[in-house]
């Protein structure tokens, strides 16, 4: 089936093909009345301007990007992403914007990705994720000038928005928590170092640790199941192992739980569990975990609203939203 043109679009509607051209892309020198009959005309017959007209033009992609930087099979098993994204569409689909997704393997990458996206007009701005220290990208989209928001922070980001929540509070809650259930053994199995709401969670876990005479015990971990079930049995085979472990993700928390009961442990009784950014995995295993949750996909509307804000033109400041909460379940009991 041949693709539609600008030349069918002409020829139905009577005009010229530079006449159709003026209309799709919002130019004076057509009337009102022919510009919506052209374009009722072009959503009859399924006409898409391509990228290299778009550009030509200067019209809007009508599309936002986002690049990760993890490994594409995490995302398939990763409920933080999928409820992310899910805000993002939220918002991006009732503006008839589109979202672009690319997964890299460097920063590097990331940034090549958005000097061809903007080049080639392919999205009218970016959300950002794992912000990290000195981070290069942050210095090219403000090369570019093209609109931005970044998720996750405080960190320096120039004058490009960013939107975070308390990860210290969130941490501080869990331990304060686990403590007065009786545990003086609490270990952590965090995410990726490199990232900066990886730095501010570690700098609050040493902190609530210092001030309740606790040992703060951090190993550090990439997220997957694989490397969380690794760090847990480099902790529970250890002499002095701990009776209470915190998760930074909920991916690692479920493989933690796999890892205790093939060990012999019983949770909570020899082990408790908490994982961060609740999801349908914490309450799908056996015991379901106590969780630190938040609106993970009204994060992402978040975000979105303040990129299209942004697109349109409009100032946009930074924004702290509502920190992750503590929501007991059945895998933290008083330690035996």
């Amino acid at each position: 089936m041949k693709r539609p043109t600008i030349a069918d679009i002409a020829r139905r509607a009577g005009v010229s093909k530079g006449a159709v051209s003026y209309a799709l892309n919002g130019q004076p020198g057509v009337s009102e009345a022919t510009r919506q009959r052209i374009v009722a005309i072009a959503q009859e017959i399924g006409f898409n301007p391509n990228s290299a007209a778009r550009a030509l033009s200067g019209a809007s992609a009508r599309a936002v990007g986002l690049t990760l930087c993890r490994p594409a099979r995490i995302l398939g098993i990763e409920p933080w992403f999928m409820g992310l994204i899910s805000g993002f569409e939220a918002e991006l689909s009732a503006r008839s914007y589109a979202l672009t997704l690319q997964v890299v393997a460097t920063p590097e990458l990331e940034v090549e990705v958005y000097r061809r996206w903007w080049g080639e007009r392919r999205i009218d701005g970016v959300i950002v994720t794992d912000l990290r220290e000195n981070d290069i990208r942050i210095p090219v989209l403000q090369q570019l000038q093209l609109p931005a928001v970044v998720i996750g922070g405080p960190g320096e980001t120039g004058k490009i928005a960013q939107i975070w929540s308390d990860d210290a509070g969130a941490i501080t809650e869990a331990v304060r928590y686990l403590v007065a259930l009786g545990h003086r053994r609490i270990a952590r199995v965090s995410g990726l170092p490199g990232l900066l709401h990886t730095q501010a969670r570690n700098r609050a876990f040493n902190d609530i640790c210092a001030s309740l005479n606790l040992e703060a015990i951090t190993l550090p971990s990439d997220y997957t199941g694989e490397e969380g079930s690794r760090a847990t049995r480099r902790l529970l085979i250890d002499t002095q192992r701990p009776t209470a472990i915190i998760y930074d993700n909920d991916v690692m928390a479920v493989a933690g739980l796999a890892v205790a009961q093939e060990m012999g442990l019983a949770v909570p009784g020899d082990l408790s569990i908490v994982a961060w950014d609740d999801s349908p995995l914490c309450s799908l295993v056996h015991p379901p975990l106590t969780a630190l949750t938040r609106d993970i996909a009204e994060y992402g509307a978040h975000a979105a609203r303040e990129l299209l804000a942004s697109i349109d033109g409009k100032d946009v400041g930074d924004v702290e939203t509502a920190a992750a909460h503590l929501t007991p379940r059945g895998s933290t009991a008083p330690p035996r």
